[in-house]
């Protein structure tokens, strides 16, 4: 048994990037037999459970469209036991107020979500429902789970439409959201295994710690990857907790570590970073391959060294 676990409870959105990565199309009772899900309460949680051998991954978000870094996965990824990540899903976020069956849009004055759904629904309720509290959750199928089981204080929830069904709550509006092109994107993450063999269309995951401040220090870091014609698809810096000021890099880089120049790269930054986290090369979900410049191929970086041999040993 195989058994996976993600930012629950049933009916996140996480559960959905999940499924979809898995191939389950039709929801949990598509999967095979031998595959079984496991909903934590919280990022850290579903993250604890991978180190604690509980699960075999997790799936967590990591970065949202219109509201950014997930900060809590970028932390947890950057400290601890070593984990790898293993893939990744991009979901289309579309949200439905719910609330218990005989509740009308009158009747809320408070609900419940998670604050990254709220940012998201701001407009919408300014205009709707002006005047609403909100009162934060660990997920939207969380507050929508509290409607459930009687212990909300909220009136409705903001979550997933296919949370309503779950729960057997009432849609009172879809489409609450306020940007219609908004998407989340989630990683799948294991402990520590090799990566797959590169696709072509890759990412590598990094995260980087500086040592003693110093002007330029970002710019080494960069400077590494730009040499190299490696496109940065994402960079965030996060406080390592040990003061003001003092911050790491959390990476994503086009490429695979076997390739040459992500290779180099990560030498490159092992001799000028206090610390180098190496989180993985999986295939990029959406197919992309990234455009490379003159001199960066592999096959341009072989033929680089086998002239240094021949003019190492006079052959010049």
């Amino acid at each position: 048994m195989t058994t996976y676990g993600y930012l629950g409870p049933e009916g996140t959105f996480a559960e959905a990037a999940l499924l979809s990565s898995l191939g389950a199309r039709d929801g949990v009772a598509s999967l095979p037999p031998d595959v079984q899900l496991r909903p934590y309460a919280g990022v850290a949680a579903a993250i604890a459970g991978v180190r604690a051998g509980e699960v075999s991954a997790s799936m967590v978000p990591v970065e949202n469209s219109v509201e950014g870094a997930v900060a809590q996965t970028l932390d947890e990824l950057a400290s601890g036991a070593p984990l790898t990540v293993i893939g990744e899903a991009v979901l289309p976020v579309t949200f439905s107020l719910v609330a218990g069956p005989g509740t009308t849009l009158a009747d809320v004055r408070r609900v419940g979500t998670h604050p990254h759904a709220e940012a998201q629904t701001r407009q919408w309720f300014a205009k709707n429902l002006p005047g609403v509290a909100v009162t934060s959750t660990t997920s939207t199928a969380a507050a929508a789970a509290g409607i459930a089981d009687g212990s909300a204080q909220w009136d409705a929830a903001i979550c997933a439409p296919f949370a309503a069904a779950v729960y057997g709550l009432a849609v009172l509006a879809e489409g609450v959201g306020d940007n219609p092109s908004a998407e989340t994107r989630f990683v799948l993450v294991s402990g520590p295994t090799a990566p797959p063999s590169a696709s072509g269309a890759d990412k590598t995951s990094l995260v980087l710690y500086i040592g003693k401040d110093h002007p330029g220090a970002l710019l080494e870091i960069l400077t590494e990857f730009a040499v190299r014609g490696i496109n940065l698809t994402r960079i965030e810096s996060r406080p390592t907790g040990g003061g003001i000021g003092d911050y790491f890099f959390s990476i994503d880089a086009e490429g695979h570590i076997d390739d040459q120049r992500v290779g180099e790269a990560l030498m490159g930054l092992r001799r000028v970073c206090a610390e180098v986290r190496f989180l993985g090369s999986f295939p990029r979900v959406d197919g992309v391959r990234p455009t490379l410049r003159r001199g960066v191929s592999d096959a341009e970086y072989h033929e680089a060294q086998a002239w240094l041999s021949r003019v190492r040993e006079g052959r010049a």
